[in-house]
């Protein structure tokens, strides 16, 4: 018995090992129930943060934005605290998600696999998790309106034409 487990095990690895080389590169996949867990959790952290800290709470919309450069400007969040300056990221890329009806995927290349906004049936995404966190790790103060803007523009091409639309 032990023999036949071993030999059908040793069978159907090479379905299951591809190669990197075989692989197409980028893989997208949902997020799973506890990936959006912890994009939720994030986002909790920054409303909390802003009703603390600034009177202020997120509201789901450009405000957002603002919100982000104010938590930002005042150094509310330690430049070595990955985790919770992602949070910033999380909350920029829900706006990102609202304004050109991207999804939120998990992605995955030859360098690794991340959180991004995508543009729905393509491999085209934003990674905005880490758009403000690398720069604030290194002491920069990002201009959140900028980097909404210049990232805005990337993405547009690769956006669904509307019928009739001269873009």
């Amino acid at each position: 018995m032990l023999p036949a487990l071993l030999l059908s095990t040793l069978i159907s690895l090479p379905a299951f090992a591809l190669d990197e080389e075989e692989r197409t590169w980028p893989q997208l996949r949902d997020l799973t129930w506890m990936e959006k867990n912890y994009l939720s959790r994030q986002r909790e952290f920054v409303d909390e943060l802003a009703r603390e800290k600034l009177g202020l709470q997120l509201r789901e919309n450009q405000d957002d934005l603002t919100l982000l450069q104010r938590v930002i400007n005042r150094g509310l969040i330690e430049s070595s605290n990955s985790r919770k300056l992602q949070a910033l990221g999380v909350v920029l890329g829900d706006q990102f998600v609202r304004d050109f009806n991207l999804e939120w995927r998990r992605y995955e290349d030859e360098l690794g696999e991340s959180t991004a906004a995508c543009v729905k049936d393509t491999t085209h995404c934003l990674f905005p998790i880490t758009m403000l966190s690398r720069r604030m790790e290194v002491g920069l103060m990002p201009n959140v309106e900028k980097i909404y803007t210049d990232a805005s523009a990337m993405i547009t091409p690769y956006l669904p034409k509307l019928p009739y639309s001269v873009q």
